[in-house]
C-alpha cells in the first residue's frame, strides 16, 4: 500500500494529454495515483473527461458516437495519450483520429501494433453511471454489449473470436439479401455458416462460462446493496440440439436458414443470446422497480471490476460518473461500503458540487471544470 492510501497492484494513469477531443481545452495533466474529484456544472464536459480516459480502454466512445462526431468543432481530429502504471511495468498509450481521412492510429510505447484491436482493453477501466440501468431495463443487446467488452477485454481469444464472427455474420447477412433479390443462391449462404460456428462457439461458451461462475456473486452483491430477493443471472443460449457448442450452432443456423432466407437477417448464434437477470424468479427488466434495476446495474459493474482485477492482477481504474443521483442514501451507501471493501484503486469522480462528493472519497484530490478548461 503506497501513503496515498493506493494500492501498489493498481492500474493507474499517471498522466494523460487531450486534444480536440469533445468540448475540452487541450490539456496535459499529471494525474494522482488516488485519481481526481471533477467539480462541475452540467454541460461543461465532466462526462466528455470520462469518455476520454474511458477510450483508452475501448478506442471508441462509450456513448456509441462515431469518431468523428467527438472531435472538437472546428479541430482536425483528435488524440489521446496516456502514460499508465500497471504495478509491473510502466507503459504509454496513444490514439488519434483524423477528420478528413476518417483514419485511427494506435501506438502503445510508441509502436503501432499490428492490429488496432490489439490496443483494446489496454487500460483496464470500469465505468459507474447512471446509464447503467439501461443494462437491465435495456434490450438484450445491452447485456450482449456488457458480456464482449469485458470478455474481449480479458482474453484475446474472445477478442478474436468477436471480430471474427461480427465479419462471417454480416457477410451472412449480405448473402441473404442477395439471395432476397434473386442475385444470389442459398450456397451463398451456407458457406459463411461454418466460419459462423466456429468461433461464435468460442463466445458462446465463454459467456456461458462467465455467468455460471458470477450467478451467486451477482445474488451476494445486490443482498448486500439492499435487495431481499434472491437474485441470479444465466445466460441463455438459442442452440438446437445438444453436444458441443460448435455443432449445436451450426444445427442452428441450418434449421433457421429457410426463415433466413425469407427475411434477409440471420435468427441464431450469439448476437441473438440473452444474459438473463432476475429476482425473486422474476426477469428484472419487466418487473423490477427502477431502484432495483439500478441496484442490478451496479452489480454488473461490480462484477465486471472484479472479472478485470483478476485478469489483469491489478484494481482497473474506476470511472464514477455522478453514480449515486438516482439512489437513496441506505442504497449509496452500501454500494460505497462494497468499494471500500475491495480497497479502491485509481478512481475518477464527476459531481455537480463538492457537498455531493461522500466521505469514502472526500481526500482524493479536486479539480474543477468550467466550459471544458480543467484546473486543479
Amino acid at each position: 500500500m503506497k501513503a496515498d492510501g493506493t494500492d501498489d497492484s493498481a492500474v493507474v494513469v499517471t498522466a494523460l494529454s487531450l486534444t480536440g477531443f469533445r468540448n475540452l481545452a487541450t490539456a496535459k495533466l499529471e494525474i494522482p495515483r488516488a485519481g481526481a474529484v471533477l467539480i462541475g456544472e452540467n454541460g461543461h464536459g465532466k462526462t466528455n473527461f470520462l469518455e476520454a480516459l474511458y477510450y483508452l480502454q475501448l478506442l471508441r466512445s462509450f456513448r456509441g458516437a462515431l469518431d468523428a462526431d467527438v472531435v472538437s468543432f472546428g479541430a482536425d481530429g483528435f488524440h489521446l495519450g496516456a502514460s499508465v502504471d500497471a504495478g509491473d511495468g510502466r507503459a504509454s498509450i496513444s490514439i488519434g483520429f483524423e477528420k478528413m481521412s476518417r483514419r485511427k492510429k494506435a501506438t502503445i510505447d510508441g509502436k503501432k501494433p499490428p492490429r488496432l484491436s490489439d490496443a483494446f482493453g489496454h487500460v483496464p477501466t470500469v465505468m459507474f453511471s447512471p446509464r447503467d440501468a439501461q443494462l437491465v431495463s435495456g434490450a438484450p443487446s445491452e447485456r450482449r454489449r456488457y458480456l464482449d467488452i469485458m470478455l474481449a477485454a480479458t482474453s484475446r481469444k474472445y477478442l478474436h473470436a468477436l471480430h471474427s464472427y461480427r465479419m462471417a455474420l454480416l457477410q451472412r447477412n449480405s448473402a441473404l439479401r442477395a439471395a432476397m433479390r434473386g442475385s444470389g443462391s442459398p450456397a451463398e449462404v451456407e458457406v459463411w455458416e461454418p466460419a459462423m460456428a466456429e468461433h461464435g462457439a468460442v463466445l458462446v461458451d465463454a459467456r456461458a462460462e462467465w455467468s455460471g461462475l458470477c450467478a451467486g456473486e451477482f445474488g451476494e452483491l445486490c443482498a448486500a446493496i439492499g435487495e431481499t430477493a434472491s437474485a441470479t443471472l444465466r445466460y441463455r443460449a438459442r442452440l438446437a440440439g445438444t453436444g458441443d457448442t460448435r455443432a449445436a450452432l451450426a444445427a442452428s443456423l441450418e434449421e433457421h436458414r429457410p426463415m433466413d432466407l425469407r427475411r434477409g437477417i440471420t435468427h441464431a448464434g450469439p448476437h441473438r443470446d440473452e444474459l438473463v437477470l432476475e429476482l425473486g424468479g422474476h426477469d428484472m427488466r419487466e418487473f423490477a422497480s427502477a431502484g432495483q434495476q439500478r441496484t442490478g446495474a451496479i452489480a454488473l459493474r461490480m462484477l465486471e471490476a472484479a472479472t478485470l482485477r483478476e485478469s489483469c492482477g491489478g484494481k482497473p481504474v474506476l470511472l464514477l460518473d455522478d453514480p449515486f443521483a438516482e439512489l437513496d442514501s441506505r442504497r449509496s451507501a452500501a454500494i460505497l461500503e462494497l468499494l471500500a471493501s475491495s480497497g479502491f484503486g485509481q478512481t475518477f469522480l464527476c459531481v455537480p458540487k463538492a457537498e455531493e462528493i461522500p466521505v469514502e472519497l472526500s481526500r482524493v484530490d479536486r479539480w474543477s471544470i468550467r466550459a471544458g478548461v480543467i484546473t486543479r
